[in-house]
Order: structure tokens, then sequence, then C-alpha cells
């Protein structure tokens, strides 16, 4: 990262060494930006616009008055802790400002409400194609794999593009629609970062287990995966402050780089099918009602009528659940479920 510093201290005993580590490395990088974004939330959230509700959502009115917009902040200090304790590359620095790019945009419509759902739809679109240009470029082909076939199989260029730019414009808004209960959203992307860090670095980016497991080996996901346990320490310094009952929101400016970021790891792992792996309560949530809209909306098909979506606030308003009942509940879910379809997709095959 500095090879000055390097050379001024390789002299030293083991020490320097030692923390040369990378996986040390990342995990002070992930230390750093809890320790940060824990210390700093509070001394900003005097600066950040104010909840104003929203229309039809279950105790929206609880919200009313505090700060939101603050993940501008822990997406702020995750790309600090990033450029300080890991290697550069460019494509993955070019994608942390992707990331600020995509929380700025939040933070308008967090400050203002004047976005509407088709620009912000495109604006989605956007850096959703930035990063999966970031992932597929200089690349003639690129090799795919699927749960529970072997092998894998190419595809070119452009075509794999279209389909990454999808998944992410779906990670985005899914997870988007989640953040709607105190430390629901953040939570839900912790798990399916961790998940998504194991299989990236362990499985994806190990030579030996890729091809036993015969899987398409990338060298370049070691990286990916460290943007992800960084991310982890980040979010879980908002969640020290944002547990029921929050002091502070993470609004647009957290939910949708979140959510960029789990489309694009999902891509970087070579299978799209992934998102449904990590992702399951998430797509669950938030995507189902997505779905639903747009069949509405475009079509005129009406499906799961008595249904309320986001699905948290079904449970909320019609089972009656609190919203710590609706958190803990869907994190166990979330754990269980991607426990069982990971050990599905690496296993049968």
């Amino acid at each position: 990262m500095f090879p000055w510093i390097s050379d001024l201290l390789s002299p030293t005993i083991g020490v320097f060494r030692l923390l040369r580590s990378d996986l040390l490395l990342i995990a002070l990088g992930s230390c750093a930006a809890f320790l940060i974004t824990v210390l700093g939330i509070p001394r900003i959230a005097r600066y950040l616009p104010r909840d104003r509700g929203r229309a039809f959502a279950v105790d929206a009115d609880k919200s009313v008055g505090k700060p939101m917009g603050a993940g501008l902040f822990f997406v702020a200090v995750f790309a600090l802790a990033v450029v300080l304790f890991l290697p550069w590359r460019l494509d993955v620095l070019l994608f942390v400002g992707v990331m600020l790019l995509a929380s700025g945009i939040g933070l308008v419509d967090d400050a203002t409400g004047g976005l509407s759902e088709y620009q912000l739809a495109l604006f989605d679109f956007l850096v959703a194609g930035l990063s999966a240009w970031l992932l597929v470029s200089g690349e003639g082909t690129l090799a795919l794999w699927l749960p529970l076939i072997s092998g894998s199989f190419e595809l070119p260029t452009f075509a794999v593009f279209l389909i990454f730019t999808a998944v992410i414009w779906i990670s985005i808004n899914a997870t988007n629609c989640s953040d709607g209960v105190d430390g629901l959203s953040g939570s839900l992307s912790v798990v399916s970062l961790v998940f998504l860090a194991f299989l990236l670095y362990g499985v994806v980016g190990d030579k030996a287990t890729a091809g036993y497991l015969l899987i398409p080996f990338d060298p370049r996901t070691g990286l990916w995966a460290s943007l992800a346990i960084i991310m982890v320490g980040a979010v879980a310094g908002y969640l020290w402050h944002n547990a029921p009952p929050s002091t502070v929101l993470m609004g647009d400016a957290g939910s949708r780089p979140l959510g960029l970021l789990i489309g694009v790891l999902v891509c970087a792992s070579h299978n799209v099918l992934l998102i449904v792996v990590v992702g399951f309560v998430i797509l669950a949530n938030g995507a189902t009602g997505i779905a639903k809209l747009a069949l509405k909306r475009f079509f005129n098909v009406l499906v799961l009528g008595r249904v309320r979506f986001p699905l948290h606030d079904h449970f909320r308003k019609e089972v009656g659940w609190t919203g710590s009942q609706v958190l803990v509940r869907f994190v166990i879910a979330h754990l269980i479920v991607s426990a069982l379809l990971y050990a599905l997709l690496l296993k049968v095959r």
C-alpha cells in the first residue's frame, strides 16, 4: 500500500511482519471502521436531515424527526478504511467511488424527498451499470457457474454485463425496501456480507477449494471479500445507534450502497443466483413487493392481494409482531435459510 513505509520498517522485529498479514489488515480495517462510525455518528447527527415519515408505512410516525442519511457517513468511513488498509486496485477504487455516488444520490432523496421513484430507478440502473462494467471490463468472455450443476460455462462479455446490471439493480432495491424497521436492513446486510466474504475468500478465491468444487477460480475475489468484511465493521458501528429504539437512520444514503455492494459481490462470485442464497430474506421482504407493484402497475395483474409489502409491514400490521420481534425473527430466518442454501450450493454439484 505504502512501499516506503515497508522499506523503512522492514529491518525491525517481526511485529511489522505480523501487521502486514492480509487477514490482520482486513480485521484492523473492519475494527477501525466500527470505532470511527460508533464515535462519529453522534457528532454528525445534528447536521443530517430529519425523517418526515413515509406514507402507508407501519409505525412511520415513530421515526419522524430522527436524523436520517447516516448511511453517507458510514459509507465514507468504509471508503477511507478501504484506502488505508487494503492494497490499491483500480477497479476496486473506482467501485468505491460508485458507492459514494449511490450514497450521495440517496442523501439527496433523504434530504429533499424530491426524487421520483422513476428517477431513483434510473439512478440505480446507472450505478448498477457502472459497477457491472467494472466487473467485466477487459474480459472477452466470462465463466459463470450455477448451483447444483458441475462445471461452468462461458458467456460473451456484453451478455454478462446485462445480467450483472439486472442482478445489482434488484439487490439495490430489495435492500432499500428492507429498510423500515430499526436495525433490520443493516442486520440482514451484515449476515449476507459475512456469507459472501467466506465464499469469495475461501472458495472462489482459493484455487484448491475452487478446483475441488468445480467452481471457476478467480484470484481477484479475495480483495472483494475484504470489502465485505470492512463494510461489516462500518455497518456494525451504525447498528450500535440504530438498535431499537434507534437514535439515527441510514436512509437511502445507506441502504442503496449496501444493496449495491451485495449485488456486486454476488456478481464477483461468477454465480448470479447466489443472490438467492445470501439474500433470501432480503429478496422475500423487499423484491417481492417490487414485483407485485410492477405487475399491478404495468400489467394490471394483482397477486398476493392480502399480503402487505414490504413483508416486515405485513408482520407488524397483520400478525401483530413488534419491531424488535420482526428484527430478531427475520435475522434468525436469514441465518438458517442462508446456511442451508449455502451448504446445498457447495456440496450438491
